[in-house]
């Protein structure tokens, strides 16, 4: 027994190292770090304290930014799991063009997400672009969907779920094919209707494909900002700052590296918990085969 726990741990080591060393022990200095000033030329950092946790709960845009992703978040969760559930529904049956379809569902999870978002800023461009010119046919006038304040963050959530329904769509559509037929056959010989078969047998079975799957959403919901560099750069007026695109401004345009690291502990924080959420809470009403 001992030598077999030897040769499992000895397993286990790279995997545990490359994960200390890449994973923990960085979370570990930017925690450290957040409880330090920012070193600059001749000036070298000092130990200030939670004065840079006073600074944050200051900051004006701070909390602008926190509501920004907690709408992000709020919109883009449910809107990706719904919409990617919905099409794994749709292309799991025998239809024309099967091989097509799910192709095209999930062709823009394969684009770069800088390729994505020039897509999007052709859609978006006042008056020449393509969702300008489809409002042109009703006489609706142009509209800046990425230059309002009212309208930025929107746009920006529109992409992201785009991008992400059709790699969610996978793991659904892998969990809908393991669900036996024979459940299917002798739901129909009950009667039982579609809504009815989905809610009390697919919708259970699935579950624990949903809570891996929310788990990444919630990552994604916090990760996510390429598509906000290309075509927003958080504006108008910080009306789609999120808050690892202000953690990149702050800790490499204004090299503020203390606050950097500041802002990275709440975000930390925050997927931790969420986690922690979803494990121990949502995890009770999952059920496994």
């Amino acid at each position: 027994m001992r030598r077999e726990w030897i040769q499992a741990f000895c397993l286990l080591m790279p995997a545990m190292v490359l994960l200390f060393a890449f994973t923990h022990w960085p979370a570990i200095e930017t925690l450290i770090q957040s409880f330090w000033s920012t070193g600059r030329g001749r000036r070298v950092s000092q130990f200030v304290g939670t004065e840079n946790y006073a600074k944050m709960m200051a900051d004006p845009v701070f909390r602008q930014v926190m509501w920004n992703n907690a709408i992000y978040a709020a919109i883009t969760i449910p809107a990706a799991i719904g919409i990617s559930l919905v099409m794994a529904l749709f292309v799991h049956r025998h239809i024309p063009g099967l091989a097509f379809l799910r192709i095209a569902f999930f062709t823009p999870t394969v684009l770069p997400l800088i390729a994505v978002a020039n897509i999007w800023m052709f859609f978006y461009t006042p008056g020449f672009g393509l969702i300008d010119q489809v409002r042109g046919l009703f006489d609706l006038p142009a509209q800046n969907w990425v230059g309002q304040p009212e309208t930025a963050l929107y746009a920006m959530i529109a992409v992201a779920v785009w991008k992400e329904a059709g790699f969610f769509m996978i793991f659904y559509l892998a969990a809908l094919q393991t669900i036996p037929q024979s459940l299917r056959e002798a739901a129909d010989l009950e009667g039982t209707s579609r809504w009815t078969f989905f809610w009390r047998v697919t919708w259970p079975l699935i579950m624990p494909t949903t809570l891996f799957i929310s788990v990444n959403a919630v990552i994604n919901a916090f990760r996510l900002i390429d598509h906000i560099i290309v075509m927003t750069k958080g504006g108008p007026n910080n009306a789609s700052m999120l808050l690892l695109y202000y953690i990149y401004e702050a800790g490499f345009a204004w090299w503020d590296t203390a606050y950097a690291a500041t802002l990275t502990v709440v975000m930390l924080a925050i997927l931790m918990a969420v986690a922690v959420g979803q494990f121990f809470l949502v995890d009770r009403k999952v059920h496994y085969k």
